[in-house]
């Protein structure tokens, strides 16, 4: 009795099932990385908030202990220059961090590609996207349905965009107030300074997104 003709891919049955523990070791690697990346930025954005809120607080004591005169203007400036600085680090690490996650979803994507290759009906039973392009990264984020810029507008990363802005516009007004500026135009200022950051940081945000996927050539683009 002769043996079945191989498969069209040419592999062997035993070469078909190393290539599946291959990739499988691969997708528990990304999945690990992906874990640790999560974990660590939560992390920085946490010490951050806490530093914000102690550094608020110490503010009020110092204010409390000067009477709001003489050196409470300049400890004022230096604590919230601090934290924007702070601020700016984690915004960037916030930042990188959610490109990186992109990077590991379209990666895993491309791994069950893989595994469709090597049992074309396993694919019905995926939720998750076997296509390694924008929109099938954007399936995997999300099964049932778009969700357009929510994901982005509940996000961590915009979290910290906001406290980042705040920070920079308590700054901005401070100095200008410090300057002699009326306390109205030192409030004015400082909003449009903080407005300014948030869309700032968005269009980097968006920027980085766009070049991304305008670099990245999938292998198995969507239908």
């Amino acid at each position: 009795m002769t043996a079945p003709p191989p498969p069209g891919d040419g592999l062997t049955d035993a070469q078909r099932s190393l290539r599946a523990q291959l990739l499988a070791t691969e997708h528990w690697g990304l999945l690990a990385s992906r874990s640790t990346t999560q974990s660590e930025v939560l992390t920085r954005i946490a010490i951050f908030l806490t530093l914000v809120s102690a550094g608020l607080v110490t503010l009020g004591f110092i204010g409390q202990a000067s009477g709001f005169r003489g050196w409470f203007g300049v400890a004022a400036l230096g604590v919230l220059l601090a934290l924007a600085l702070l601020g700016l680090v984690t915004e960037v690490r916030a930042f990188n961090t959610a490109s990186e996650d992109l990077m590991y979803v379209v990666a895993m994507n491309r791994l069950r590609a893989a595994y469709v290759e090597l049992d074309p009906g396993l694919e019905q039973y995926l939720l998750a996207s076997a296509h390694d392009d924008e929109d099938g990264a954007r399936v995997t984020y999300h099964f049932f349905y778009p969700r357009g810029a929510s994901p982005v507008l509940g996000s961590s990363m915009m979290i910290i965009t906001i406290v980042e802005a705040i920070v920079v516009g308590l700054l901005v007004g401070g100095t200008s107030w410090a300057l002699g500026a009326h306390p109205v135009v030192a409030a004015v200022l400082g909003g449009i300074v903080a407005i300014a950051v948030v869309v700032i940081s968005l269009l980097w945000g968006m920027r980085t997104y766009n070049k991304a996927f305008r670099i990245y050539r999938p292998l198995r683009p969507s239908d």
